[in-house]
């Protein structure tokens, strides 16, 4: 006997252990056991050969020209954005890292627009965010009492 008909052999019997161990444990109706037994053939009969190759990914624009100075390009969709992150876990549920894993972009492919980050940062600066606190070296000096005297208190009227 050949190869092909004893692999058909086994496929057959394994498909309909599988189906009746399943039809045993969960009901089933007679109308949809045809096609569970032709879905697990089908799983089955796929089991040996390959996947098919996923086509290369072209992103919108080329990696290169995706970083501009008042924008980023986003590489599944070419819109300008200021901030990536976002819009990439709104529209097509990725974190940062899993489309730098995507594109194969390095690791310090930026989210956010260069200018934006510029401007953010000289805002931070400007309100006193990234800097340490002032040691106290302008101690502030010590009060002395107040020279006023009080008033006298009139005596009341009885």
């Amino acid at each position: 006997m050949s190869e092909q008909p004893v692999a058909q052999d086994m496929l057959i019997t394994l498909t309909a252990d599988i189906v009746a161990a399943h039809v045993a444990n969960n009901s089933v109706s007679i109308g949809d056991l045809p096609q569970l037994i032709a879905n697990v053939h089908q799983a089955l009969n796929g089991l040996g050969t390959k996947e098919p190759e996923t086509p290369k990914l072209e992103p919108a624009v080329s990696i290169r020209a995706s970083v501009k100075r008042d924008y980023i390009v986003c590489l599944e969709d070419g819109k300008k954005l200021k901030m990536l992150k976002r819009h990439l876990m709104t529209h097509y549920q990725m974190t940062p890292d899993d489309y730098r894993a995507k594109w194969d972009l390095p690791a310090d492919y930026p989210m956010v627009a260069p200018s934006y980050t510029a401007t953010r940062k000289e805002l931070a600066l400007r309100i006193g965010l990234g800097r340490k606190p002032r040691a106290a070296a302008v101690a502030p000096a010590a009060k002395t009492p107040a020279t006023r005297t009080r008033k006298a208190k009139e005596p009341a009227l009885v």
